[in-house]
This record gives C-alpha cells, sequence and structure tokens, in this order.
C-alpha cells in the first residue's frame, strides 16, 4: 500500500468507523461466541503473498465483529467507562504515523515537552497540590503511564527504593533479601486487584486492611495496623489509598490516612483510576481532600474523560524518588540536552519506549475544553440516580452503598444466589451488559453508566430488562 492508496482506504475506514459507531446501538453489547471461535475462521498461517485491503476490509465483519464487546453501546452498563472520541481517535492516528518512541527528550521533543504541559494541565483542572506541577517551584511533575496499574507498581517500586534507604543507613549488614523481609505494605480490602498484584511483583508484603461500612479504609485502621507491625520489628514504608474502588465506588478517607503517613514515615500513593476525571468538577473535588499528604496520584483519563485507551496520569511530589528508582544510562541514550529543564521519561516507568500518547490528550483538551468534559461527567452522573431512583421505586429491590458517580450498585433482596440467578439471566439475554461484585460477603450487581452516547432512554431501557429478568426469577423461585 502506498500513500496515495493509504489516502483512499484511510477515508474507507474513518467511514467505518464512523458508520460503526453512529451504528453502534444495533449491535449487541456483549458477543455470543464461544471461546475458539476465531481460529475457524481465519487459516492456520500466515499468507505467503500479499492480500488486498478488499479482502482484508472483508473480514473485519466476518471475523472480528462477530467477537467484540462494543463498551461504547449505550446498553453495555459493566465495569467502568473506557474512553472514546473522535478528537482522541485523531490523536492517536497522528501518534501511529509519527512513530517516535520517546524514551528520551533527544528522541522526540515534541513528545516530551507537549506531554509536560499536559500533566500541568490537567493537574491544574484537578486543583492538585502546587507540588505536584512541573511549572512550580519544586522537584515535582507527572508522567503518562499506560495503566492505573503500572502506576501502582512504579510508586510501590520507588517508595521500596526509598524504604531500603533507610534500612540500609540502619542496619548497613542486612542483605537485599532480609530488608525486603521486613517490607510491609498496606491497602483496603477493597482495593483493586492490582494493588495486591504489584507487591507481588515488588517482592514485599502486602497487608488487606478493613474497611468501615461505607467501604472507607479509615486512620485508625492504619495506624493500628502500623503499630503492630513494628512491634513485630517490620518496617511499614507503603500505602496506597483508594478514591473510587471498582467493586461499588467507595472512597478511602484521605484526610484521615495522610498525616499518619507522614507522621510515620510511609509513602501514600492515591489510586482515583475511575473516580479522578469527576474530581474536575468543583462539586466531587472534595473527593480528593487529602491528596496533599500523598506522595504520589494516579487516575485514568482514558476512563472518563474521552481519551482513549491507554492514558493514565500520575503525578509525584519528589520526581527524583522515582528516577532514582529506574534510572539506567547507557551511553547509546545520553544526550546533549541530558538533565536540562526537561525529562526524560524512561526513568519514570517500566517500559523504555512510549508512545505519544499526550497528543490525544491535547486534542481531547482543546476541542470539548473543561466545560464540555465536566458536561459529560455531570451529565452520567445524573443519569445513575436515574437509574438508583428506578431500583427504589420497586420494592422487591434495595440499593447497595451510596450512589456518588457513574455507579449503581444494587440486589434483589434475598440470598446471593438469587441475585447470581438474575445476574446471568440478563447477561444471557445479552440485550443489556453488566457485571456483579461481592463485599464482605455480600453480592450485587453493578450497574456503569459507559457509554458517552448514554441518554435516559438508554437507562430505562436498561431498568426494563432488570425487572423482566427479575419476574422470571421470582416466578421460577416460587415454583
Amino acid at each position: 500500500m502506498d500513500g496515495e492508496e493509504f489516502r483512499i482506504r484511510g477515508r474507507e475506514m474513518i467511514d467505518y468507523i464512523t458508520e460503526y459507531l453512529d451504528g453502534i446501538t444495533s449491535r449487541p453489547p456483549y458477543p455470543k461466541v464461544s471461546p475458539g471461535y476465531l481460529r475457524e475462521l481465519i487459516p492456520d498461517q500466515a499468507p505467503r503473498m500479499g492480500e488486498s485491503w478488499a479482502a482484508v476490509k472483508a473480514d473485519i465483519e466476518r471475523v472480528i465483529m462477530p467477537g467484540v464487546t462494543h463498551w461504547h453501546n449505550p446498553h453495555f452498563h459493566a465495569y467502568y467507562p473506557t474512553g472514546n472520541s473522535y478528537p482522541a481517535i485523531l490523536g492517536d492516528m497522528l501518534s501511529d504515523a509519527i512513530a517516535c518512541i520517546g524514551f528520551t527528550w533527544a528522541s522526540s521533543p515534541a513528545c516530551t515537552e507537549l506531554e509536560v504541559s499536559m500533566m500541568d494541565w490537567i493537574a491544574k483542572m484537578l486543583q492538585l497540590p502546587r507540588e505536584f506541577l512541573f511549572s512550580e517551584e519544586g522537584k515535582g511533575g507527572g508522567v503518562i503511564q499506560g495503566t492505573a496499574s503500572e502506576a501502582t507498581l512504579v510508586a510501590l517500586l520507588s517508595a521500596r527504593t526509598a524504604a531500603m534507604h533507610k534500612l540500609r543507613e540502619h542496619k548497613p549488614d542486612m542483605t537485599q533479601g532480609q530488608m525486603l523481609d521486613k517490607l510491609v505494605a498496606y491497602t483496603s480490602e477493597e482495593a483493586h486487584s492490582s494493588v495486591e498484584r504489584s507487591s507481588l511483583i515488588g517482592m514485599v508484603q502486602m497487608r488487606l486492611l478493613q474497611t468501615d461500612a461505607k467501604g472507607a479504609l479509615r486512620g485508625v485502621t492504619l495506624e493500628s495496623a502500623i503499630k503492630e507491625d513494628r512491634e513485630k520489628g517490620l518496617f511499614p514504608f507503603f500505602l496506597c489509598a483508594t478514591v473510587g474502588t471498582t467493586s461499588r465506588c467507595s472512597f478511602d478517607n484521605l484526610a484521615e490516612l495522610g498525616p499518619i503517613c507522614t507522621q510515620e514515615g510511609l509513602w501514600m500513593h492515591v489510586d482515583a483510576a475511575y473516580a479522578g476525571s469527576a474530581c474536575i468538577c468543583p462539586e466531587f473535588r472534595h473527593l480528593l481532600d487529602g491528596v496533599e499528604h500523598s506522595m504520589s496520584f494516579n487516575f485514568n483519563p482514558h476512563k472518563w474523560m474521552r481519551v482513549n485507551f491507554d492514558c493514565s496520569t500520575m503525578w509525584f511530589k519528589d520526581r527524583y524518588s522515582v528516577t532514582e528508582a529506574f534510572e539506567v544510562d547507557p551511553l547509546y541514550l545520553k544526550h546533549d540536552h541530558q538533565g536540562k529543564a526537561m525529562p526524560d521519561y524512561r526513568h519514570w516507568h517500566i517500559p523504555l519506549g512510549r508512545r505519544f500518547r499526550s497528543l490525544k490528550v491535547w486534542f481531547v483538551l482543546r476541542m470539548f475544553g473543561v466545560s464540555g468534559l465536566q458536561q459529560q461527567i455531570r451529565k452520567d452522573v445524573l443519569l445513575a440516580h436515574q437509574f438508583e431512583r428506578l431500583v427504589l421505586a420497586d420494592p422487591r429491590f434495595e440499593i447497595f452503598g451510596e450512589v456518588v458517580l457513574g455507579l449503581v450498585c444494587f440486589r434483589f433482596k434475598g440470598d446471593n444466589a438469587i441475585n447470581e440467578r438474575l445476574n446471568k439471566m440478563i447477561n444471557d439475554d445479552r440485550r443489556i451488559h453488566i457485571t456483579p461484585s461481592a463485599v464482605k460477603g455480600t453480592y450485587f450487581l453493578r450497574f456503569a453508566v459507559c457509554a458517552s452516547s448514554t441518554q435516559g432512554a438508554d437507562v430505562t431501557y436498561a431498568w426494563s430488562v432488570v425487572k423482566e429478568m427479575a419476574d422470571k426469577v421470582a416466578a421460577s423461585t416460587a415454583k
């Protein structure tokens, strides 16, 4: 394919994408295929000679679309939203065309410098403490990671490096293995599984601490755990606090946890993967109260801020605390401007290479504006409260937890088994798609406002499906 053909085929693909998104409601949100379906539709080896674009394009509908879960269908209500917008798609297209690997400033100056500016733009939108900004006097700064899972791991490994330096000062004869055995990190029992996974990769103990009735990790619980572990001769060094948990969108009490971490010398990392986007709205900014005590903070614009995956923004109060943990500086990566004002982002994360992800952020922020993004978030929160009212109007159902943002957790009054049956029937029906969860032994269903195109009629439709399936479950139970 040469440049001229690319012009033609590119326009065709843009038309296809537009038609796909415009007509996505006609596709079932969850595919009806079985594992291994695709292997039966394609040859068992690559073609020896190149094929035409027409042949490739024809197979998109035949091979790919039958197995796609359509996250941007307004009847998709599972997990949490994943960002999507035409400006972001255009940004990714340009990033793919430039195809730089922005590991240093010299490898593509615009790649680094735009990211520096975008991280400051978003930090100001969130009213983050000035210490997190590049543009202020200090040691702060931000970086775009791939996912919140990566951000948590980077924070934990950075904290681990600092903790081992402290241990070495007091006990210089300790081996690295002995130091790792002493380290202990904390998170809540409702934190995302990736937090616990980061401790497995980092080879440190992670304690899952109990939450209160609202799902919040409180200061007294952390304080007690630290005291208990110090008495055992352990070295507490890290806390991952969550703002907007995956299971039920609960919020750890940062205002209580932060001062304890400061007093006890723990690195507090705040994971606001989903809920962070909402904090660009003044009425939700209080959810981050206490973030000023953290050493690092992360959220995912690729969830609820119209930026396509992957784009997970992370800030540090002290950027040198992360570069110290990750810096390896071979001669072939050095350049004349090294260390002069702009960061070499290869020292800020796990991979060496990185995409020009700030382009799509720039396009989205400029074309939607802060007010446009706020409008999207507020609309989705109102839709969640609409669904909440429908649930509460039916005496057979109850709300589990509090509806704060775009997630409604609800359940059929009764035991877990009846709710498991209801969840299965809803998803087997395939008109809408939801996911369940369980907290403290209680099983419930999650209704998330995911697609940016979701409107009130889609919420009403989803509830009609839930009620229909509930009628069938109730009828079968009564027999």
